[in-house]
């Protein structure tokens, strides 16, 4: 959406006027695939997509964000990326973003943002060329189809000869297939992702019997060529009565009566159970479009408030992915079993704390364990009056070690283990709570160790 909003605009302006089911076989299926109209994991649980983009390509220093869009409840983000039109994300860069999804339990679509608008935009580049640069990153997204959905390319076609876009999108899929990504694939619409001349909307079974792996997702952006209930329902009922897997890419929100509705997208979604995906953190050309105001979680904006803190919003209404909560083993990984160790009786091995009063507690809980590895999650409640930080503190008995956190800053010194809060959950009200979560390294026994918690 960056960088063409009055071009878009100008889309609005110039506007006069049997079921096919894909299901991919579950033998074949590698990690996030679809299934009917649905997205579902590896492990047959269904995924429905809650999140907003994050423009990393542009403010590729904002590693933070991806914690904090973490932190208000989504369970995707949709990560800006470009190949050369714009300073060009490396390999490297690509593997810590997704590095950065995974420690924050977030789904990661990663989009090519170089085809926007192409044929109106002359800097733009074509899908043949979006996928050379996926190409380019396959080292670093192979073995990640768990966690990542490669959305080809941004809004690929402009409004000139949108009818390019069923076959230059055919070509992409079956390009990528021919490369061996194994992927979950997401296209974009024509028109600047808003198919206000339906092309998508009536070509997308060509688009869909392309993939040989019938592992494709259509995407449609809504902006203010979607500024009433009518258009929408209508747009989403088509695709609904064909059995074509959909999710909102893109969408803004209502600010006059000629923009989007909003309301009525996440509404329909939610009923619809399909995914949104909301445009977007910071950083916007028109900053209405801003969620966040100076990069800070804490500073909603109108757009943050809706989106996020809304009936039909993100907090309300988003499902942390089953992989991120024992569903799924890690890459290379045997599947996680249940601790058998005797440190607790309960069936999730965990110790907690007693609180000083005004002080908080601590209860560290093992999530998953491996051969040599664990993952475990640390809740801090507040005692009996409000605080505006935490440090919680442990010790390994078995020779344990923290490889990965999100959520806190971790420290290790030897077997002693020091997680502190991060900017937007330090301050808890009395009585409640807050979680940050962690991969470690083991050797046989892993005993659950007690944890202090100091206030601040």
């Amino acid at each position: 959406m960056k960088k063409k909003l009055t071009i878009a605009g100008a889309a609005v302006l110039t506007l006069a006027a049997s079921v096919f089911m894909f299901v991919r076989p579950a033998s074949a299926a590698v990690g996030l695939h679809v299934s009917g109209r649905n997205i579902v994991e590896a492990n047959g649980q269904t995924f429905v997509m809650r999140g907003i983009s994050h423009e990393h390509t542009w403010f590729a220093n904002q590693t933070s964000s991806f914690a904090n869009i973490k932190s208000l409840g989504a369970n995707t983000v949709r990560v800006v990326l470009s190949g050369g039109r714009w300073t060009a994300n490396t390999a490297s860069d690509v593997a810590n973003v997704v590095s950065l999804c995974k420690q924050n339990r977030l789904i990661c679509v990663l989009e090519d943002h170089d085809t926007t608008g192409y044929g109106e935009d002359g800097a733009a580049y074509t899908l043949d060329q979006a996928v050379n640069y996926w190409i380019s990153l396959k080292s670093v997204l192979t073995g990640q189809e768990n966690y990542i959905v490669i959305n080809i390319g941004n809004e690929p076609i402009g409004n000139n000869n949108p009818g390019q876009w069923t076959s230059a999108t055919t070509a992409a899929i079956q390009k990528m297939r021919a490369n061996g990504f194994e992927h979950l694939l997401m296209v974009d619409a024509p028109n600047w992702g808003q198919d206000w001349q339906f092309t998508m909307r009536d070509n997308a079974q060509t688009v869909l019997d392309a993939d040989t792996q019938h592992n494709t997702v259509l995407s449609i952006h809504m902006y203010d060529v979607f500024n009433t209930a009518s258009s929408i329902t209508s747009y989403l009922d088509a695709f609904q009565s064909k059995g074509w897997p959909l999710v909102i890419g893109e969408f803004g929100w209502q600010a006059t009566s000629s923009n989007v509705d909003d309301q009525t997208v996440m509404a329909q979604a939610v009923s619809r159970g399909i995914g949104y995906l909301g445009w977007s953190w910071e950083g916007n050309n028109d900053p209405i479009l801003d969620m966040v105001t100076n990069w800070d979680p804490q500073q909603l904006t109108t757009w943050g408030q809706r989106i996020f803190n809304g009936t039909n919003g993100i907090k309300a209404t988003a499902k942390e992915a089953s992989i991120y909560r024992g569903g799924t083993p890690p890459p290379n990984s045997p599947s996680p079993t249940p601790s058998r160790t005797t440190a607790s009786p309960s069936p999730t091995p965990s110790r907690t704390t007693a609180p000083p009063t005004g002080g908080c507690t601590a209860t560290y809980s093992l999530t998953g364990q491996w051969p040599g590895g664990f993952q475990a999650e640390v809740k801090v409640t507040a005692g009996s009056a409000a605080i505006k930080g935490w440090t919680a503190t442990w010790t390994f008995a078995n020779g344990q070690a923290v490889t990965q956190a999100w959520n806190a800053t971790v420290t290790s010194s030897g077997s002693s283990v020091t997680a502190r809060n991060v900017s937007y959950n330090g301050s808890l009200g009395a009585g409640a709570s807050t979680t940050f979560g962690f991969l470690g390294s083991s050797n046989g026994t892993n005993s659950v160790p007690a944890v202090s918690c100091a206030a601040s």
